[in-house]
């Protein structure tokens, strides 16, 4: 069976890979799960200065396992997973330095979960797309609150209105994205970063990051848990239910009859 997160630590770097390339490396309950016993076990390790995020060659992640979601639509009756929110809370809880490595695809929680980085590096081959209203849902993640904060509420509004895709140039300019470098050299360029950061002193760099998100963190907190609400309520609906069903059968969605 594929280990689809593999986890690895040297030189003070712990890197967090998803590793599904036969699904686009699309986030499953139990994916989330191992994600986020990774960052607490990265936030509690005295040895580990910098936490590294990747997925395979070409792919960050598709976002969420459509078929997670279909489960959940047709059952409304049974209990939301905890998994994602696990994983939400151990993204914001980490005291260490947080680096992204995206290639390929980044598409809704592979974009909203960026925003949670201290640190965001793409290849030239980066997409990034929060299509949640094409699926009959809503932002997550504390999204609506951070991405019209970082990029305006205009631009946040375009990014999840349309749920278009952008280019990783455009990421950059938009300031989701620290800096664009070619695929080929992407995790090079990262793990070097990364090992910069692991040789300066971790109090130094625990207490900067507790600062720069200090400040913001409980209106943060707040956010994911209304996010989370209506993302849940919009999830066991009759309009997720017709966009999960037209992706399932390759055609459009018809919102025309709600």
């Amino acid at each position: 069976m594929t280990q689809e997160i593999i986890t690895r630590q040297e030189n003070g770097v712990f890197t967090i890979q998803m590793n599904r390339p036969e699904k686009k490396n699309a986030i499953t309950q139990n994916m989330y799960t191992l994600m986020a016993e990774g960052f607490k076990r990265a936030d509690q390790e005295d040895a580990v200065r910098v936490v590294v995020l990747c997925g395979t060659r070409g792919t960050f992640t598709s976002g969420n396992d459509i078929g997670d979601f279909m489960a959940r639509a047709s059952n409304p009756s049974a209990e939301v997973p905890s998994a994602s929110a696990d994983f939400f809370e151990a993204v914001i809880s980490l005291r260490k330095p947080l680096i992204a490595a995206v290639q390929g695809f980044a598409i809704g929680i592979g974009t909203t979960m960026l925003l949670h980085c201290d640190m965001v590096f793409a290849g030239k081959s980066a997409v990034f797309s929060t299509p949640f209203v094409n699926l009959g849902l809503c932002p997550e993640f504390g999204s609506s609150y951070v991405l019209p904060r970082l990029v305006g509420r205009q631009r946040a509004s375009e990014l999840f209105l349309l749920g278009e895709r952008i280019s990783s140039e455009k990421a950059c300019e938009l300031g989701i994205v620290n800096r664009v470098i070619a695929d080929d050299t992407l995790m090079d360029e990262v793990m070097e970063i990364a090992r910069r950061l692991a040789r300066k002193s971790p109090a130094g760099l625990m207490a900067t990051k507790q600062l720069i998100k200090g400040y913001t963190a409980q209106n943060v907190r707040e956010a994911i848990q209304t996010d989370g609400a209506m993302f849940a309520k919009l999830m066991t609906g009759p309009q997720a239910r017709e966009a999960f069903e037209a992706f399932a059968a390759k055609r459009e969605p018809d919102f025309s009859k709600f």
